[in-house]
């Protein structure tokens, strides 16, 4: 005799293996925000995405911020590759080049993923205050971009006495308005004579050389590439 369906999988195709129900409703809630907003996630319409009965979600996911939560570790994980992407590829032991790599990479993934760059950037939708990993990752950006300045300073490639953290935050402000500028569509009427893709990593090269002493810039900065899309 044929064992019933467990509780808390509908029976239906869209069914999930207990260790692949995290990530399909991660993905289901994603597929509800970037076809509807944000406003009309709930954990039982991604359980309904996701092929399982409507109390399956509750044993991971006790409300729809606990849920989004994920989505918003799942984009931390993601960034937190691609800026480490974005600073091996530039093979520099510059930590000017090494900083601007930083931005580099935030902003590709950024424009590559509004739907999670939106999640991971709104604190009203998410509870980062009781995310271990979404506190964690985002502290170890910060502690390299400090160490990556200290190291810049030593070699007096910048002011003696920069002020590190209001330069940190000047930089996460820069490259977070240029990211939410080309997701929301700002491009066309504040700079048409480029792709936004283009756009935002000359915005970024001239940030970081207007913080740098000019005459001390290391000459191993990849150039931007004008045809870059």
């Amino acid at each position: 005799m044929t064992s019933p369906p467990d509780s808390g999988e509908a029976a239906n195709p869209k069914r999930y293996h207990h260790g692949n129900l995290v990530e399909a409703l991660i993905a289901a809630t994603v597929e509800i925000i970037e076809e509807r907003g944000a406003e009309h996630v709930s954990v039982r319409e991604a359980a309904k995405r996701a092929g399982v009965s409507p109390g399956a979600p509750f044993r991971h996911f006790r409300s729809k911020s606990a849920l989004l939560t994920a989505v918003a570790e799942q984009a931390m994980n993601r960034l937190t590759e691609a800026v480490a992407d974005a600073q091996s590829k530039v093979g520099s032991a510059d930590p000017i080049v090494a900083f601007e790599a930083i931005g580099q990479g935030y902003l590709e993934w950024a424009i590559s993923n509004p739907t999670h760059f939106q999640i991971i950037s709104s604190r009203t939708l998410i509870d980062f205050d009781a995310s271990d990993s979404l506190r964690d990752q985002n502290e170890a950006v910060r502690r390299k971009m400090i160490a990556l300045l200290t190291q810049a300073q030593q070699q007096g490639r910048l002011a003696p006495d920069t002020d590190f953290d209001h330069l940190v935050l000047a930089a996460r402000a820069f490259v977070y308005g240029l990211a939410r500028m080309a997701i929301d569509g700002h491009f066309p009427e504040w700079h048409p004579s480029e792709p936004p893709s283009l756009a935002v990593r000359k915005a970024l090269r001239l940030f970081i050389s207007q913080m740098t002493n000019p005459e001390t810039q290391s000459h191993e900065r990849p150039e931007v590439a004008s045809g870059d899309r």
